[in-house]
């Protein structure tokens, strides 16, 4: 009887081994997700700032929502997330969001159209992402 359970155990832990690798093979791909996520973030936040209104506003919000909806699209189709997925997920669109309205606010009032404003903006708009698909990287 003991033989049995042995090799139940073992094949049990072969089991699990063969999950884990699956799972973090497979959730690779929110790394993409984050990394695509801040770039894009800059590009909206620096057509926003740098390109005359409206057509700034224009470009950049159709750019967000086509980047969006391809990410979502993407998440969706995907087999695996990591426990804690969630969380971690809303964390970094909620600080994503504070930094960005904390960037667009000024920006709009008192830096139109100044570089000076627009491009470091830009870069702490996009670092919850690239700094997210460093983090996840490193899971």
């Amino acid at each position: 009887m003991g033989e049995y359970a042995s090799q139940d155990a073992a094949a049990a832990l072969a089991r699990v081994q063969e999950l884990d690798s699956t799972v973090r093979k497979s959730s690779k791909w929110y790394v993409r997700y984050q990394v695509l996520y801040g770039c894009a973030a800059a590009i909206m936040v620096l057509s926003i700032g740098l390109l005359p209104p409206p057509h700034g506003v224009a470009i950049g919000t159709g750019f967000w929502m086509a980047t969006v909806a391809g990410l979502s699209v993407y998440a969706v189709r995907q087999r695996v997330s990591r426990r804690g997925f969630g969380r971690r997920h809303v964390g970094m669109i909620m600080v994503w969001a504070l930094l960005y309205f904390a960037v667009l606010f000024p920006g709009v009032m008192w830096h139109q159209g100044a570089a000076s404003w627009w491009v470091p903006g830009a870069a702490v708009v996009a670092l919850p992402g690239l700094i997210g698909g460093y983090l996840e990287a490193r899971r």
